[in-house]
């Protein structure tokens, strides 16, 4: 699979279409198993790869290699941004700041130092690998943070370091290249430099944001839009910001991650839309990336072993735990919490296409960046990557040891594990709107309290998205907040009734 002939395409097509159906038919084994999605994707690649039926085989100077690598960075970046919860952001900006202060820029520069003084790089080069390795993967963090016994500070502050880490280690990267490949910088070339990365790019994806936002509203008002594809909109939109920075000589990565945090400020419906339409198809982009990699590129982090390198390897994958138990000292999350933050530093894609960048920019040696990356990743998705299987495993003991209690005994501690994953909005109930609908049928509020006034067994669920329940003044007063992915064990928690009327509520 080196050029564009008809059995690359056949080749692309056939790797596509397994990622998409491995991933379907996987996904409730991975999730209740609490497998590494990336781990399996990896072996379907090696098993696709020279080592097994020989589909393909890409090289670092691959340009097929290049455009997935750009593509599957910049929707990294995008989707990072647009995710994120901007209230959120701003409610804990000290636990931001512990994350990536004190936490992201200190595990780089640790890393760099070792780096430096093990392996013996230049130290630009050594910046450039301790920057990709600070960087957090969500994809592996994905399946944690689903967890229902995860503290929520601890599932914020996580959430908070991969949406925003990328966006702090990438001119990191970028600066450190420049020296890299010439030297000693004039004040003239660090000044365009800088305009490029901080304003050019940034600029272009604001203005790309702001317009895209603008002309969806319109769009709607108009003649409407059919809502999946809003999430391809969203695509378009990060795609074009790219596009639109480079253009300008700007970094058209850092532009994709300001376009999806405009989209995030200004637009919760389309920040929805695309987490939930979009943010699948991107997955599957990463997914396929992962395949890629799998096939002979990753495993090349075993070719130079030696033991330099495996302590450096051993430095970059311990160096988070003493930095953030340090740096959450003081913070509003608990013990338990701040130990599965400072465990939990996952390297993965994001890594991997960081220091695939000096590479495509044709630094000589940084084909030794990517090998040691490499290793590191493996060494991430098997150790950082295991551990929620792990940590299943004692939920699963825990739960069938509270089911031999005597029912007596048992109740206290399934109340108190109700209560931790369905938190009761107890709020006014004042509305704006006097319907509440579902689907295609609807109800009034005077239907419902003659259900209530009946004494019919009611439950309100209010099934909005968390982005959408946040920023929203309408709330419905007793609703209750079930977990889609966990909704018949939550509902057997909170034993309910099982003849009640259910009523969503979404306004």
């Amino acid at each position: 699979m080196t050029g564009f002939d008809a059995h690359s395409l056949v080749a692309a097509l056939a790797i596509i279409g397994i990622v998409i159906i491995v991933s379907a038919l996987l996904s409730g084994l991975i999730d209740r198993s609490g497998l590494p999605q990336i781990a399996v994707f990896l072996g379907i690649g090696a098993a696709l790869g020279p080592a097994g039926l020989g589909i393909f085989n890409l090289t670092l100077d691959s340009y097929v290699l290049r455009v997935v690598a750009t593509l599957s960075l910049t929707l990294v970046l995008f989707t990072d941004a647009v995710s994120l919860n901007i209230s959120e952001v701003r409610k804990n900006s000290s636990l931001a700041f512990r994350m990536l202060g004190p936490g992201t820029i200190l595990c780089a520069a640790v890393t760099t130092f070792a780096a430096y003084w093990l392996l013996r790089l230049p130290f630009a080069y050594a910046a450039i690998l301790g920057a990709a390795l600070a960087s957090t993967d969500p994809v592996l963090l994905r399946g944690l943070l689903k967890r229902r016994d995860i503290a929520t500070n601890a599932r914020q502050a996580l959430q908070l370091e991969s949406g925003l880490n990328d966006a702090v280690l990438l001119p990191i990267v970028v600066v450190a290249m420049a020296f890299a490949s010439q030297g000693d910088i004039s004040v003239g070339s660090l000044a365009k430099l800088s305009l490029g990365l901080f304003i050019l790019g940034p600029g272009a994806g604001v203005a790309i944001g702001l317009v895209a936002v603008a002309a969806l509203d319109l769009i709607r008002k108009r003649t409407g839009i059919r809502r999946d594809y809003e999430s391809l909109y969203s695509l378009g939109v990060a795609f074009s910001a790219f596009a639109a920075a480079e253009a300008v000589h700007g970094s058209g990565f850092l532009a994709a991650f300001a376009a999806g945090l405009t989209i995030a400020a200004l637009d919760v419906e389309l920040c929805d839309c695309f987490v939930e339409y979009g943010g699948v198809t991107a997955e599957m982009f990463l997914l396929f990336t992962f395949v890629i990699f799998g096939g002979s590129l990753i495993w090349s982090g075993f070719s130079s072993l030696d033991l330099a390198t495996v302590i450096f390897a051993g430095v970059a994958m311990l160096v988070r735990v003493p930095i953030y138990l340090l740096s959450l000292l003081g913070s509003p999350v608990d013990r338990r919490g701040r130990l599965l933050i400072a465990w939990f530093g996952p390297r993965g894609l994001s890594s991997l296409l960081l220091v695939l960048l000096p590479v495509f920019a044709g630094l000589p040696g940084s084909d030794r960046l990517f090998s040691i990356c490499s290793l590191v990743v493996l060494l991430s998705v098997v150790i950082h990557g295991g551990s929620p299987m792990l940590l299943a495993r004692i939920a699963r003991k825990r739960e069938l040891e509270l089911s031999r209690l005597p029912e007596s005994d048992a109740q206290p501690a399934l109340e108190e594990a109700a209560r931790r994953s369905l938190p009761v909005i107890d709020v006014d109930s004042t509305s704006q709107s006097n319907i509440i609908d579902f689907g295609s049928q609807s109800i009034t509020f005077e239907d419902l309290r003659e259900l209530q006034d009946a004494n019919e067994p009611v439950i309100i669920l209010d099934v909005r998205t968390d982005r959408s329940r946040e920023t929203s003044d309408n709330k419905a007063k007793g609703s209750i907040r079930i977990n889609p992915d966990h909704a018949v064990s939550e509902a057997r928690e909170m034993n309910l009734s099982k003849d009640a009327w259910l009523i969503a509520y979404c306004a």
